[in-house]
């Protein structure tokens, strides 16, 4: 229990201290004009106010990551809990937050517009299609899990779910902002924080037993850890709650709505706090609830999956209410974050090309490429391809960290505060790619070999930006 509370209490004082600092840091400007105002379009561009920007945002960001993510990254053992607050405070949150305030300093631009403008015309063009490609598969990933769970509860074949959920993507993505997304995603970002504090008031409240972190927890817990290999791939597995590249994407959405620069704070940090918080939560729910790692473990070798474990802790704990709360999180939740990633998409391919959005034609000739491309995908067996989504992910988020960075250089800061959460990330990846087994994406090289070259990667790749900085 200490260690839950304390881990808590680190990233609420996060928010309150290094969020304020970033703000002094890059000087928030409330005299500054922001995109909401001054490109008025009521399509993507109107003020919204910022209570619901910050649910909106965690919705979008979180989805059900922070739930299925931390059980996963659970079975590693309470070592995730390090992982969680630190890269949170000081990288995900940070990174959260750098994209949208660069994003509201540059009109609304999406992540390859901002990385051209900082890094490039090289990481511009290669994001133009990573970018793409990757709010696609998030898309497509978040209708399949949706729609297959309705085909088994409810009925009816599986293609008609995911034709409904793609009509409901393609209506969201059309409408202004206001229409749908501010209207009914704050409910359903309520939802998902009261689903996470139900659960954390149970493991405070009830006599249940909470394991404490110790020493001998700082080691691979996993069942197979051999296969999952605690450093890099906690890491990978563990992104929304610590840092994730796909936040990147999704805040320039709300960074067209912020009525004021010092709403950033909350609507970026603070968002990626709360779900910090919730990770927390549901990796100590699932360790605990089992009995601990091992009886974790035991759980997913006996076949069970995260949405498994999501329904038997909330039906057990909460009776039919708690069923009621963990089907709207499975089910709704993805399916919000699905379809934000497809706006996303729209946006960022509207950027590219230079299509102005504020007619319905425009929004049509954009959109409908980016839909026969997803349903065609969601036919396919995309078992494989969701294994990858994990490291392109983190890929996304050390490209940004840089970005970031070099954006601290342009307004004459130091850019250590992101120069150095990029150039770990940068050294995660590295090393994820070669030491993970070919089925997750890696090239399965030798544990010493993938430690070094991952390093030696990550300096390289530090010392090019240090290059470009003295230029």
């Amino acid at each position: 229990m200490i260690t839950l509370l304390i881990s808590i209490a680190a990233l609420i004082a996060g928010y309150f201290l290094y969020s304020r600092f970033l703000d002094r840091l890059i000087n928030i400007d409330d005299s500054n004009v922001t995109p909401a105002i001054k490109l008025r379009d009521n399509v993507d561009y109107q003020p919204i106010p910022t209570w619901k920007i910050f649910t909106i945002q965690f919705l979008n960001i979180a989805g059900l990551g922070p739930i299925f993510g931390a059980i996963l990254g659970a079975m590693y053992g309470p070592v995730a809990y390090v992982w969680i607050v630190l890269g949170c405070i000081f990288m995900g949150a940070a990174h959260d937050y750098f994209s949208g305030v660069i994003s509201l300093r540059n009109n609304g631009s999406s992540v390859p517009e901002m990385t051209g403008k900082y890094l490039g015309k090289f990481f511009q063009q290669f994001l133009r299609v990573f970018t793409l490609l990757l709010l696609v598969f998030v898309g497509v990933a978040f209708v399949n899990g949706p729609a297959g769970l309705l085909h088994s509860s409810v009925g009816f074949n599986l293609p008609f779910w995911l034709s409904l959920i793609f009509v409901y993507y393609l209506t969201a993505t059309l409408l202004p902002v206001n229409k749908l997304i501010a209207k009914i995603y704050p409910f359903f970002g309520i939802v998902l924080l009261v689903m996470a504090l139900m659960v954390g008031g149970y493991l405070i409240f009830s006599p249940i037993h909470i394991e404490e972190i110790s020493f001998s927890h700082f080691q691979n817990l996993h069942h197979a850890p051999t296969k999952n290999i605690l450093y890099p791939m906690l890491f990978i597995v563990i992104s929304c709650g610590a840092i994730s590249g796909f936040h990147s994407t999704q805040s320039p959405l709300m960074a067209r709505c912020l009525k004021k620069e010092s709403h950033a704070r909350p609507a970026f940090y603070g968002a990626m706090i709360a779900e910090g918080i919730v990770t927390l939560i549901w990796a100590t729910a699932a360790i605990n609830y089992f009995g601990g790692t091992e009886g974790l473990n035991e759980t997913f070798l006996a076949g069970h999956n995260p949405a498994w474990v999501v329904n038997e802790i909330c039906q057990t704990w909460f009776g039919k209410f708690g069923a009621i709360i963990a089907i709207i999180g499975i089910v709704a939740c993805p399916i919000t974050t699905g379809d934000t990633a497809f706006r996303s998409a729209r946006l960022t391919l509207a950027d590219m090309l230079k299509i102005p959005q504020a007619s319905i034609k425009s929004r049509l000739v954009v959109s409908i490429p980016l839909f026969l491309v997803g349903f065609f995908l969601s036919q396919l067996d995309f078992s494989t391809i969701w294994k990858y989504l994990g490291i392109s992910n983190q890929i996304l988020a050390s490209i940004f960290l840089w970005t970031s960075a070099m954006y601290l250089v342009s307004i004459k800061k130091s850019h250590w505060y992101m120069s150095i959460p990029a150039f770990i990330m940068t050294t995660i990846c590295a090393t994820y790619l070669l030491i993970a087994p070919y089925k997750n994406g890696g090239f399965a090289l030798p544990s010493t070999l993938s430690y070094c070259a991952g390093i030696v990667f990550g300096l390289i790749s530090l010392l090019m930006f240090l290059k470009k900085v003295n230029q």
